[in-house]
């Protein structure tokens, strides 16, 4: 526990160090309400309530889902949903750096698009966890249920050119429509023309305009045809097929003018902004390395903050303390029951009445020493009793 802080200041500082370095929070705090702590204890108060508030989404993610039934009729899904997700890179102690992937979902409000008027999305929410690609994809559940992206009536997933994310669409809403986000596109586009460039050939003027102007308003078609069409030179032919190869193994998530008319966003930058937002602005300040293990704490009071869920989440954290130290009262007061009972049984086993020790078996009486009516030694005398001889001398040789 927190020792002489308060539950309300306890709450103040994690919520501090949530935003900012855990020295800053310490100050912070003593600047608004005069609690003096230090950083030390902020780091470890934070860490250890961003802990419990990770178990309790790891619990509710491997948990069994409610029935379609009873979580439609609780709480419709919304219309059009759009979903997104990336990886960004957090510094880890003695140098290293590991991959976060993190989750965006959003709200679409689908209508007619005028030709340059971009898609509105709203009510974002994320979940962000450092680890492998399968083990995020099921613990980002708990965020996708509680969103209903399975009871959406439609949704869309913009998504880079990652493998491992068409499996992760594929695990939470195998319908959903697939969009290769256009920026990735478009800097396909971009490297070709440096490609041309570094051997001597440079491409018209306006060319990547010319083709990302096609790729959005008229499909990957006529993009690809032209690009098949190119002779590359030598030098940069196979970094040219490798950039061809990529688009067209995408063709199919580069309808852009079917998406557009659909009322679906072509870009990912809200799953970007939320790499900033999540991640960067907090776990990548300027000489920050973080231990693997406080990484996924953080995180998740990152998200409960950037979600706008923080009364809700702070509120999980404190009923999960109070179970914990209630069960480890319990287990103290069975344990000293334990030691009583012990000790009673010791005591009553030592005043019991011991039970009387059986008689052993009688010996028939020794025959006399002596005749009767006389002095006389009889044939069981001791004197009667034949002397051992002594052992013969061995012979010598």
């Amino acid at each position: 526990m927190s020792g002489s802080l308060t539950p309300r200041h306890r709450e103040h500082l994690v919520h501090l160090a949530s935003w900012m370095p855990f020295g800053r929070a310490a100050e912070v705090l003593e600047r608004m309400l005069g609690v003096q702590v230090s950083a030390t204890t902020a780091r470890r108060l934070t860490e250890g309530a961003g802990a419990t508030l990770e178990a309790l989404q790891t619990g509710a993610s491997c948990s069994d889902p409610e029935p379609e039934e009873s979580c439609a009729a609780a709480s419709p899904g919304e219309k059009a949903l759009v979903v997104s997700a990336d990886g960004a890179y957090v510094p880890l102690i003695k140098g290293e750096w590991a991959e976060v992937r993190t989750l965006a979902i959003g709200v679409v409000d689908p209508h007619p698009l005028a030709p340059d008027e971009e898609v509105q999305t709203r009510d974002w929410s994320y979940f962000s966890r450092l680890t492998d690609a399968a083990t995020f994809a099921d613990l980002a559940e708990v965020e996708t249920r509680r969103r209903g992206v399975t009871r959406a009536e439609r949704v869309a997933a913009v998504l880079d050119g990652a493998e491992w994310l068409q499996g992760f669409i594929d695990l939470h809403r195998a319908d959903a429509v697939r969009i290769l986000d256009f920026p990735h596109a478009a800097q396909r586009l971009g490297e070709v023309a440096d490609l041309w460039s570094q051997a001597g050939q440079p491409l018209p003027a306006g060319w990547v305009q010319q083709q990302c102007h096609c790729l959005k308003y008229e499909g990957p078609d006529g993009v690809l045809e032209r690009l098949r069409a190119m002779a590359p030179p030598d030098a940069v032919t196979e970094a040219f097929h490798e950039h061809l190869q990529y688009l067209e193994k995408r063709r199919a998530l580069m309808d852009y003018p079917t998406s557009r008319q659909q009322g679906w966003p072509i870009g990912s930058g809200s799953v970007e902004s939320a790499n900033k937002r999540v991640l960067q602005a907090r776990l990548n300040g300027a000489g920050m390395r973080w231990a693997r293990p406080h990484v996924n704490p953080m995180l998740a009071l990152r998200t409960a903050v950037c979600n706008d869920r923080w009364e809700e989440s702070w509120c999980l954290v404190r009923r999960q303390e109070r179970r914990h130290c209630l069960q480890q009262r319990q287990q103290r007061a069975e344990a000293r029951l334990a030691l009583l009972l012990s000790r009673l049984l010791l005591l009553w086993l030592r005043g019991r009445p011991q039970p009387p020790v059986p008689p052993g078996p009688r010996l028939p009486p020794a025959p006399p020493a002596t005749l009767p009516g006389s002095c006389r030694p009889s044939a069981h005398h001791p004197w009667k009793r034949a002397i051992l001889s002594s052992a013969k001398p061995r012979a010598k040789r």
